[in-house]
């Protein structure tokens, strides 16, 4: 198959990220991913995998634990999701020894079109018989992806695959694996009208990765409720939980930071991502790398050392340029928004703050917007070329005391915050990682 050919087969299937609502206990299950799965000899089963499931954080704690793995010299794939600018980026390996950075996306090890082609080419005549008989109704996007996934890692056989849930956690296309581990990264409020309206309820959901086939979890700080969802879980089948800020602390110091850990401790730890929260998305990732020990994997002081710093998440406090700053960063809930806020007031200098937001219909737009209110003195609203993207105009309602701006692209709205900056402004891009990822792409 070709490229193109390959684009359009994936996107043919549907792609739960691009419906702005559906039933999502009706159209998401298991047991559809598992049929076909068994029908290709169950690829995952061959992966010894780190399982991460939360609500913030994800994405950069699982780069964490995939940089300080190929730091130790393992093969360790990685998959993530959303992507940026290309769905390449969800598939990656990190080869040791070999940084191999794509010129175009700034993500390292990225599945190559060629491998993509081939690789697609090989699966589609299972994916089609699968999906003419299935009882389950055919494959979404994220499930072909999640398969093509695995049998990529299986193929480049892979020391550790690391895997992102993509919704959820409890039905995710991701939980039919048996991980070594289990990381669950602070769960707030999202995706409400799927996951459920109470914490309770969202963190039942995350909790699903946490199966008696895995002993070891170990979470971030939780607000009580989402604690207790988490202890309750990991008791009903017999698993150990660890914490963050009780088995395992860290400590602030100037431009480096230290960790007791689980097993040993840590000075003068550096990391490239900007902000408190990545600290503690770093001391998840040291604390889940840790519990490989009960797998008779050992990583040393120097590895996590050099995986940490050398980690690289685009898209999240990104600066793409200075005079002015442009800085991009996905933040797609309102606890992630009050951490991005919290961040630019920290690390930033500017004289005036202008803000690019869009935002996801499904996303909690008061909560969100209601973070950036008071640090923006100028608004660009605008929308990603998706169509669970909120039309800007519904968004003005939250900065009526602001010089605000309606854009219906986000090339648009790049073009005009460029003419507004001045050499010491800064521009802050974030709300929906859609927006974030067209902003970022110069082909745009």
């Amino acid at each position: 198959m070709s490229y193109p050919e390959v684009i359009s087969y994936l996107e043919s299937f549907i792609n739960y990220e691009k419906i702005p609502s559906y039933s999502y206990r009706e159209s998401i299950t298991l047991e559809r991913i598992k049929g076909f799965l068994s029908a290709i000899d169950n690829p995952q089963d061959s992966l010894r995998c780190l399982h991460i499931a939360g609500t913030k954080g994800k994405g950069s704690s699982c780069a964490f634990i995939a940089y300080i793995l190929r730091e130790s010299g393992y093969r360790v794939g990685l998959y993530t999701s959303p992507h940026l600018s290309d769905f390449r980026e969800r598939i990656r390996v990190l080869n040791p020894g070999n940084k191999n950075k794509d010129t175009v996306s700034d993500f390292e090890g990225l599945i190559t079109q060629e491998e993509l082609n081939r690789l697609t080419g090989k699966l589609k005549p299972a994916i089609d018989r699968y999906n003419k008989n299935s009882e389950y109704g055919p494959l979404s996007f994220f499930e072909v992806y999640t398969a093509l996934a695995f049998a990529y890692f299986k193929e480049k056989e892979v020391d550790f695959a690391v895997l992102e849930t993509g919704l959820g956690g409890r039905f995710d296309a991701t939980n039919v694996v048996n991980p070594l581990i289990c990381a669950i990264t602070p769960i707030s409020y999202e995706h409400t009208q799927k996951l459920g309206n109470t914490l309770k309820e969202i963190s039942g959901e995350k909790a699903g990765i946490i199966k008696s086939s895995c002993a070891i979890v170990i979470t971030a700080p939780q607000e009580k409720e989402a604690l207790r969802v988490l202890s309750d879980k990991c008791a009903s089948v017999s698993a150990k939980l660890f914490k963050v800020g009780e088995d395992i602390t860290y400590q602030n110091i100037n431009d480096s930071f230290k960790v007791k850990g689980i097993i040993g401790e840590y000075a003068d730890l550096k990391i490239k991502l900007i902000g408190a929260h990545q600290l503690a998305n770093a001391v998840l990732a040291i604390g889940a790398i840790e519990l490989l020990h009960f797998c008779n994997v050992n990583i040393g002081p120097d590895a996590i050392r050099r995986g940490l710093y050398n980690t690289l998440w685009p898209g999240r406090c990104e600066i793409i340029s200075k005079d002015p700053l442009f800085v991009l960063d996905g933040a797609q809930n309102i606890a992630s928004a009050k951490a991005l806020k919290e961040t630019i007031r920290e690390y930033f200098k500017y004289k005036k703050l202008i803000l690019v937001l869009g935002v996801s219909s499904d996303k909690d737009k008061s909560g969100i917007c209601g973070q950036f209110s008071r640090l923006a003195d100028e608004v660009i609203l605008t929308k990603a070329d998706n169509p669970r993207a909120t039309d800007p105009q519904n968004l003005t309602g939250y900065f009526s005391r602001k010089n605000t701006h309606i854009t219906m692209s986000v090339k648009e709205a790049k073009g005009l915050a460029r003419r507004l900056a001045e050499k010491e402004d800064l521009v802050l891009v974030t709300g929906s990682l859609f927006v974030v990822g067209e902003f970022r792409d110069d082909k745009k």
